[in-house]
């Protein structure tokens, strides 16, 4: 099989002419392909007035010798890209390996686990998929939350009510990454998530994704509760011999994989309090931005009719006093969605289906904080979070406060909504985002998107709707790990976004994965 490399074509194209590109590229008669398929496909829009899709194409041919002989431009044997798991190690597993929350992170070190007979068990602090869905939509319909299940907590983690994004900035030499996203098509996901540039699945796929995978690790003798949180650990001579779960349970345990999450704030507290090295990090703090997604699809595109996905994009800007302002977690066609997990605080976040076909595009606005405007303790980012989302809460009597882009410029409370639609999960009021921010966030994101509308035209209009607060970017703490990624505790092994090693769907399956291979290769399983 040969691998070809930018074949370009107009958007309109069909698969006939992908096929009557490739021969030509490669100068022999389109009989003598037997079969090609699509490795790499993305849309290159920066010349508005000529839109092209980009491909790289893995082809069989009658005769590739001929060809790779001819030493033509972008042709190369197709790469060896799979992923093979490492041999168990010697040493013998007397216990269960445990693996606490079902995230990406947690999802995949069960699965890669139980792929290889280890037989893991997880624990995971709210519900199973289906009853997890019910709980959320009904916190959304009536404000009552469930602090145990909610957007953060339960099946899936918190990825379950996202966009699904899978794309990653890192290539992985190891090819986890086509393993996640192939076990993700195994388990219900589209083909098209193996060869698009940037893959997503959306909050209505990715559940029963979830819950396909988790069933599969159960039918490969794996053990999953639910409603069950970690409350305690025990140890001897700084090593692991046992948990506690929901504070009456006792499990003899010596190897305890962390995939907590970056909103497990009373696991985190407890773990520091006995004696787990925990450190404070960097993260970033502000809005939610929603404008009309044919905006963003006009500004992407250009003036265009054509049946193209609904546009993304990606803003970084710095300000005048040296703050980094940025989009995170765009969501086209999506909802801005209450993700509170905190009795009396109130954070938020994004979420798309699989189709993105809302009216509006949303994104994260977000300004970088360092441990100088919070402090140095371990926990001091997290009481910066609470913080803000205290104020969040009662600004909006509860629910998510909302205000137009001029009135937050102008430092009022906004009074109604003008041409922009709000589109939300949760219940939601007008009010003045200004008194949930220090002002240096408040300004910073001001200069930030007049920047951003430099870039798209539009952005820093009038009634662009703002919400608050957009609080739980990544983790405010960091769970140092050695080489062989265990912890200050023999035994405990800190992984994913919670523990500082992530950002996202795909970094945190590929840590996940890691963690599972490192046991593996130091123990045989029972």
């Amino acid at each position: 099989m040969l691998r070809i490399r930018q074949i370009k074509l107009p958007i309109n194209h069909n698969k006939q002419n992908l096929k009557l590109k490739i021969a030509k590229k490669l100068k022999i008669k389109e009989n003598e392909i037997i079969n090609f398929k699509i490795n790499k496909k993305s849309l290159d829009a920066r010349d508005k007035k000529n839109l092209i899709y980009v491909y790289e194409i893995d082809v069989n041919l009658k005769n590739e010798n001929n060809i790779l002989n001819k030493n033509l431009k972008d042709i190369l044997k197709t790469p060896n890209e799979t992923y093979k798991l490492p041999t168990p190690g010697n040493q013998k597993l007397n216990h269960q390996i445990i693996i606490v929350g079902s995230g990406p992170s947690g999802l995949f070190a069960g699965y890669t686990l139980a792929k290889a007979g280890y037989k893991p068990l997880i624990i995971e602090r709210g519900e199973d998929i289906d009853n997890r869905v019910k709980t959320v939509e009904n916190f959304w319909n009536t404000n009552k939350l469930n602090p145990n299940s909610n957007v953060q907590f339960g099946a899936g983690g918190a990825g379950t009510f996202s966009d699904g994004k899978l794309n990653t900035g890192n290539k992985d030499k190891f090819f986890r990454d086509k393993e996640i996203l192939k076990t993700f098509v195994k388990h219900g996901a589209p083909k098209d998530i193996l060869y698009l540039n940037k893959p997503h699945i959306g909050t209505d796929l990715l559940r029963n994704i979830i819950k396909n995978m988790l069933n599969e690790i159960i039918s490969m003798g794996g053990n999953i509760k639910y409603n069950t949180c970690l409350t305690n650990i025990n140890t001897k001579n700084s090593k692991l011999i046992s948990i506690e779960i929901n504070h009456k349970e006792i499990i003899p345990c010596e190897n305890l994989i962390l995939a907590l999450g970056h909103s497990s704030r009373d696991t985190f507290e407890m773990l520091l309090n006995k004696g787990l090295n925990i450190i404070s990090k960097p993260f970033a703090i502000g809005i939610r931005i929603q404008h009309p997604q044919s905006l963003i699809n006009e500004s992407q595109y250009g003036k265009s009719d054509l049946n193209l996905p609904p546009a993304d994009y990606k803003l970084t800007y710095q300000t005048s006093k040296k703050r980094g302002v940025y989009s995170f977690c765009m969501c086209p066609g999506g909802y801005v969605v209450n993700a509170s997990s905190n009795q009396n605080e109130l954070a938020i976040n994004g979420m798309s289906n699989h189709k993105r076909d809302t009216e509006n595009a949303n994104s994260a606005i977000i300004v970088t904080i360092s441990q100088n405007d919070f402090g140095n303790n371990p926990l001091d980012g997290i009481k910066f979070q609470k913080m803000l989302e205290t104020k969040a809460y009662q600004i909006g009597n509860g629910k998510i406060p909302m205000q137009l882009f001029k009135d937050f410029v102008q430092n009022k409370k906004s009074k109604n909504f003008q041409n922009i639609k709000p589109i939300f999960k949760g219940k939601y009021e007008l009010a003045n985002l200004r008194n949930i921010f220090p002002e240096y966030i408040s300004e910073a994101l001001i200069e930030g998107i007049k920047n951003f509308d430099k870039k798209i035209k539009g952005f820093a209009i009038d009634d662009a709707i703002l919400s608050a607060v957009e609080s739980r970017t990544s983790s405010p703490i960091k769970i140092p790990r050695d080489e062989n990624f265990t912890s200050n505790i023999q035994g405990i092994y800190p992984i994913g976004e919670g523990a500082g090693y992530a950002g996202g769907i795909m970094t945190s399956a590929i840590d996940g994965i890691k963690i599972a291979e490192q046991l593996i290769k130091t123990y045989r399983a029972k």
